[in-house]
């Protein structure tokens, strides 16, 4: 099942900045554009974007010359005593601490690596798939750092929270540094304990990791670890570190480990027009009882909708599991948009997706469209959907919140 196994990260000499991480710490490269890049920049010029961004926007390959700089900031920081080498291999706690919907939460999880397997042993488990220009991107920074600089976020099953537990004594110490990102606290602990580093990954031994972010970086990871085989004589021992990627992972039943929805937005069509294309498959509900809320950018005017026809699915999509063909997000796709909406414009509709209801709805307004308001997809369908080896839709699940990128970087060579 998952190898998992500590490392030596090299990381942020955290006496350095007196325990605070909060000016160095980035989110995900994925969701930042120029402006963020800058503005993160302007905190602290050796913020982890400066390495972790050096391409904008990352959806295809840039300019060599880009991903070379990210290797000599790396060099020069750890020349200048910004970064540290971990002195042993260690495993890092790493817990982030928030609010949302009035309730505050906390979601434990583990900074580790992992050893790289292929999706068809059926270990590590994708949901969603990928495309090739973030890949590109992200293979060249690896190339020019050798570094994995921002990790993959993993879930696995730990009911009885056996994980928490043995670090339980860890985390009630001090954490060796935090930082705030974006309202979000984030604090890290360094475990070097053997007896302790022991008893985790051998706990974790016996699970599948669900891959729920870095998909994209997975396949990079796989990619560049075939790319060191053809580049090497020798071949790389087993032990290699570029066998292995660093991941964060957290236990999937930890009330901490939120999925929130994504939603969407058409673009240039009336609510009515959609109403019209979608009666074969849908009803209109209270809004307690719906599966799907309508906006009209132009009118404001709403409407609540029930999915009626989910058999659908089974006839046009006969080869996914029965998990897949429950999605929403497969019926408002499949079915509703590509489907029904496709034949009644005679074109592809526009779809656009965004992150919070309020981003939703102003594209709306401002792309003369209409608002798709939708419910989180549930932990267990996205375990079950792996599980059957099928893919969700894009942007099915938005985990919250995101990790923060500038904690641990784990060396590839």
């Amino acid at each position: 099942m998952a190898d998992v196994a500590p490392f030596r990260a090299v990381r942020y000499d955290f006496d350095r900045l007196h325990g605070d991480l909060s000016a160095v710490l980035a989110p995900p490269y994925d969701v930042l554009d120029a402006k963020d890049k800058d503005a993160l920049l302007r905190r602290n010029e050796q913020n982890i974007v400066a390495v972790d961004l050096p391409h904008v926007p990352p959806k295809s390959a840039g300019p060599p010359a880009a991903y070379e700089r990210s290797a000599q900031l790396i060099s020069q920081w750890l020349d200048a005593g910004v970064l540290v080498r971990e002195a042993a291999p260690a495993l890092y706690p790493y817990h982030q601490r928030f609010t949302h919907g009035g309730h505050s939460f906390t979601r434990r999880m583990v900074i580790a690596r992992l050893r790289l397997q292929p999706f068809s042993d059926g270990v590590i488990l994708p949901h969603e798939q990928t495309f090739g220009g973030p890949k590109e991107d992200r293979l060249a920074l690896m190339k020019a750092t050798r570094c994995n600089l921002s990790p993959i976020f993993g879930l696995y099953r730990d009911p009885q929270d056996r994980i928490g537990a043995l670090f339980a004594a860890a985390v009630a110490d001090k954490p060796a540094a935090t930082g705030v990102l974006d309202d979000v606290e984030n604090r890290i602990w360094i475990v070097r304990d053997a007896g302790t580093i022991g008893g985790v990954v051998q706990a974790l031994s016996t699970q599948k990791v669900y891959i729920a972010d870095g998909h994209h970086r997975y396949g990079t990871a796989l990619m560049y670890r075939d790319w060191l085989r053809k580049q090497s004589v020798d071949g790389l021992g087993d032990d290699h570190p570029s066998n292995y990627v660093m991941f964060v992972l957290a236990s999937m039943d930890d009330p901490g480990c939120l999925i929130l929805p994504y939603h969407r937005a058409l673009a240039d069509v009336a609510l009515s027009t959609v109403q019209a294309a979608w009666a074969p498959g849908v009803e209109e509900v209270p809004p307690d009882k719906a599966d799907l809320l309508l906006e009209d950018g132009r009118t404001g005017k709403r409407a609540s909708l029930r999915f009626t026809n989910r058999p659908a699915l089974a006839s046009l999509e006969p080869n996914e599991s029965p998990a897949w063909q429950a999605l929403d997000t497969a019926y408002l796709h499949r079915y509703l948009i590509d489907g029904l909406l496709r034949e009644k414009l005679s074109a592809d509709p526009k779809v656009r997706y965004a992150k919070s209801e309020e981003d939703a709805r102003r594209t709306a307004r401002e792309q003369a469209g209409v608002a798709l308001l939708l419910k989180p997809t549930p932990m267990e369908h996205l375990r079950a959907v792996s599980e059957a080896g099928g893919l969700m839709p894009q942007k099915s699940t938005y985990f919250h919140p995101k990790l923060a990128t500038g904690l641990t970087i784990h060396p590839l060579d």
